[in-house]
């Protein structure tokens, strides 16, 4: 058996977050991608120079998305740096590329150059506000992008202002979606033999995530508010709440679930209040169900709230820290953390989000240092020792 996207060669043009972390998805799963980075290299590589990591250009945010990947130093500005681009495409299934729109343009290898070269070329380009409408040339960065799509003004609560979601969630949401526009194209191409320009414009990527919210609004006309930790389905019970030593969220959404809930709670009298008798007067009645449901549970801990509600089959869930989160038993019968060797020491990383049943997602090699794969990719290329030292020797690599 072969991963999904064994055999299929990425050039990867990408810098900083949404770009490299869609390329990464597709890295786990076969790809061989090669990073083409400037000669200094990603601007996420050193960080601060604040560890040795940093110091080493491998900053714990860079190697989160570029594990599995080789890497290639090049002044795209040099012709020569061009040509060689140019010698490559034939060789290349696709192109990743998170520039403004125009930028390959000027480079001379922008998606209508490079697709005359190679016509089963997949062109993947991630930007702000895509390669076609009025915006295509501002530039854009994540909380910019959460700000004008509508996610920051349903996040958090009315007394703090909008907020932005706690990672980086415009530049993910929209790798993610570039990711599964490769993969889209690359099997469409299996049927049609032909490429494409896949053209990702991330304020319409975090939409997609959004799609409850907008289609509600153009429906009913419902402008949503900031969510607090309320459920998008609005019921009350689907909500935060203080334990005696911590927070728990409720996910009680069916009419059995909150009949056991109340149960254990103490409290089976709401079950049968007029004001608690169903949904709508539950929603209506919101404060007051939030009041008897926290004023029982700050009697217990949230661990014995926990075992007290899976056994009973009340959904619910401990708020935890990361560090708590990484130590949870789960982890040790998945796939999604994984470890690899470094000339540095092992590290872990966060793989795919799902398993397979066979050659999932999975990290083969380790986070490459800067350039570490120059020679080696142009030698695939068919240049020779003598023309890679002159190469490196006039700066183009």
């Amino acid at each position: 058996m072969s991963k999904p996207f064994a055999g299929v060669k990425i050039l990867d043009f990408t810098r900083v977050l949404a770009g490299p972390y869609a390329s990464y998805q597709l890295a786990l799963l076969g790809a061989d991608v090669i990073k083409v980075e400037s000669l200094d290299g990603d601007e996420m590589r050193f960080g601060s120079r604040a560890n040795d990591w940093e110091k080493r250009g491998l900053a714990a945010p860079w190697v989160a998305v570029n594990g599995n990947k080789r890497s290639i130093t090049m002044d795209l500005k040099q012709p020569k740096a061009i040509e060689v681009i140019k010698k490559m495409i034939p060789t290349v299934d696709v192109v990743m590329e998170n520039f403004r729109p125009g930028v390959m343009d000027k480079l001379g290898i922008g998606y209508d150059t490079l697709k005359e070269i190679n016509p089963r070329l997949i062109y993947a380009a991630i930007s702000g506000f895509g390669q076609v409408g009025p915006d295509k040339a501002t530039a854009a960065f994540d909380g910019m992008i959460q700000a004008m799509s509508g996610l920051m003004s349903i996040t958090g609560f009315p007394t703090n202002g909008p907020t932005r979601v706690g990672f980086a969630g415009a530049d993910v949401m929209s790798g993610f979606t570039g990711a599964f526009g490769v993969a889209s194209a690359l099997y469409q191409r299996t049927h049609t033999g032909k490429g494409q320009l896949v053209d990702v414009a991330m304020i319409d990527a975090v939409t997609g995530f959004l799609a409850q919210q907008f289609t509600e609004h153009m429906m009913t006309g419902r402008v949503h508010e900031q969510a607090q930790n309320l459920s998008v389905t609005r019921k009350p019970t689907g909500n935060l709440f203080k334990t005696s030593d911590g927070w728990m969220v409720l996910a009680v959404m069916t009419d059995p679930q909150f009949v056991r809930l109340m149960k254990q709670l103490g409290a089976e009298g709401a079950v049968s209040e007029p004001r608690f008798k169903d949904w709508p007067t539950r929603i209506a009645n919101n404060t007051a169900l939030h009041e008897i449901i926290e004023g029982a549970m700050k009697q217990k801990t949230s661990a014995e709230w926990g075992a007290i509600f899976a056994k009973n089959d009340i959904p619910a869930g401990r708020v935890l820290t990361i560090p708590e989160t990484v130590k949870l038993d789960h982890y040790g019968h998945r796939t999604i953390m994984q470890s690899v060797e470094t000339e540095h020491g092992p590290i872990t990383v966060v793989g795919s989000g799902f398993r397979m049943e066979h050659d999932g997602g999975s990290i083969d090699r380790p986070p490459a240092t800067l350039g570490q794969h120059t020679d080696e990719v142009l030698g695939e290329a068919g240049y020779s020792a003598s023309e890679i030292a002159e190469m490196r020797a006039a700066g183009v690599v």
